[in-house]
């Protein structure tokens, strides 16, 4: 706050005022130029903007009995009409320092009511309580506290300590149980592996078999297309000569059985050696191809 007593003024776009004529209330000051009469009229200025303040360090006991220091900060500013700035002069003689004790009497309350671990992850609930109940009381003074932050939650060394041995213990905890499920994912892993090598070594023995079958089934089906042919040749080319077919097949069937054989003037048909003996065979047995 500034006063000004001199008969010029000026106010700046961020600041209001009041004028008061031989200690009475007398007008609402906006930013410009005025003018007053000296010794007679004085004008009060309070600045609008946002103000930063801390509230400081200090502790407080949570519901279970833990003794930790806490602090923050807030932004409160004073409101620009002119019943607010009237009540931030007539109502409150330092606001400044009444919102920050206000401040740190509800940060214990705040703190009060929960425990060390809620507390600990519990700062945007207790900043927005806090908030709260400061506005319901800064009003009366003309103010408006636009944002609380909690900025420092410090524990005792040993319960510090405590913390960190839990905390140690818990990262063990899940690094043993992420290796595990490593291990359990990896197991997994090689059995489908193993299964679906199995399963193609199947598929694999399944194909060449069924390759296997039809190539058997190719020289078969290749065999009895020839047999077919030597028929159909026989039938074309040895109708009615039954006896000289007849003859090639014995002839055919000797040399097969590695026979001997006398070929004469006559044909194939007389002497066959079995061993060292002749066999002689007759005209009606040669005509007959036996």
């Amino acid at each position: 706050m500034r006063i000004i007593r001199g008969a010029f003024y000026t106010l700046k776009p961020f600041e209001r005022g009041i004028k008061e004529t031989l200690g009475r209330y007398s007008g609402f000051v906006q930013p410009g130029f005025g003018m007053q009469i000296p010794l007679v009229n004085v004008v009060r200025v309070r600045d609008v903007r946002e103000h930063t303040m801390d509230i400081p360090p200090q502790p407080v006991i949570t519901k279970d009995n833990v003794e930790i220091r806490v602090d923050g900060v807030m932004w409160v500013r004073p409101k620009a009409d002119e019943e607010s700035i009237k009540r931030t002069f007539y109502n409150i003689d330092d606001w400044k320092r009444a919102v920050v004790q206000l401040a740190m009497t509800n940060l214990r309350q705040e703190f009060g009511d929960l425990t060390l671990d809620e507390s600990l992850v519990a700062r945007e609930k207790i900043a927005n309580n806090l908030e709260r109940v400061l506005n319901a009381f800064a009003d009366d003074w003309g103010l408006r506290v636009s944002k609380v932050e909690i900025m420092l939650i410090d524990p005792p060394e040993d319960i510090k300590r405590a913390m960190h041995k839990q905390k140690t213990a818990e990262q063990e905890r899940r690094a043993m149980r992420l290796l595990a499920t490593g291990k359990f994912e990896a197991a997994e892993q090689e059995k489908k592996a193993t299964i679906q090598q199995a399963e193609g070594e199947r598929e694999a023995t399944i194909r060449r078999a069924e390759g296997e079958r039809k190539a058997a089934i190719e020289v078969a089906e290749g065999k009895a297309k020839s047999i077919q042919l030597v028929n159909e040749a026989a039938q074309t080319y040895f109708k009615g000569n039954a006896q000289i077919l007849r003859q090639l097949e014995v002839t055919e069937a000797s040399l097969r059985d590695n026979a001997k054989i006398i070929i004469t003037e006559e044909g194939v048909s007389p002497t066959l050696l079995l061993g060292s003996l002749p066999v002689e065979m007759s005209s009606e047995d040669a005509k007959r191809g036996t």
